[in-house]
């Protein structure tokens, strides 16, 4: 039985991926090539962007990418130098602090694809309207909204995943078999 809910789990879990994957797969398709170079946006529409992404800590996402990045690299390296682990953590630190305050360039990059996505004007807008009490309710209750909804998904995830093993075992017994 530990054996069936470890697998409804799993297909749960995957169920629920492979439905969070359809829109990121079709945002792929509607989004640039990594290596397209953004249209600089106008100033105005840099800051309103920025003002917009403060509003929505974006920061929150990006702020420990350099020393997660850094980590990992460490963490690549020492699979193939296992002798050089105690150098690895010392230059680590010293690499991420060579590098800290770098995570901020992201956040400049989202400002720029904010200003290519968007219009100045509707930029500006979008700043008015999270500033409303509308907008200041949306930016306090989305995050819970997602999460729950993220919450919910998986449960569904878990419960079709037992509909559909119940309908494995349906058509392997009409063959004969018994799984």
């Amino acid at each position: 039985m530990k054996s069936l809910s470890r697998i409804l789990s799993a297909a749960g879990l995957a169920v629920g991926l492979a439905l969070a994957a359809v829109p990121a797969d079709a945002q792929q398709k509607n989004a640039p090539a990594a290596t397209t170079q953004l249209k600089p946006g106008s100033p105005a529409a840099i800051a309103a962007a920025k003002e917009i992404l403060a509003m929505k800590n974006a920061a929150a996402m990006y702020a420990n990418a350099v020393p997660n990045l850094v980590e990992q690299t460490k963490n690549t390296l020492l699979q193939s130098n296992l002798n050089y682990q105690k150098d690895l953590n010392e230059v680590a630190i010293i690499v991420a602090k060579n590098l800290a305050g770098r995570e901020k360039e992201i956040g400049e990059g989202m400002a720029q694809v904010y200003a290519n996505e968007f219009t100045e004007q509707e930029l500006k807008d979008l700043v008015t309207f999270y500033k409303s009490p509308l907008g200041q309710k949306l930016l306090t209750s989305e995050p819970r909204a997602i999460q729950f909804s993220m919450s919910y998904m998986n449960q569904w995830a878990q419960a079709f995943a037992e509909t559909i093993n119940g309908q494995f075992r349906a058509e392997m017994r009409k063959r004969g078999k018994e799984i």
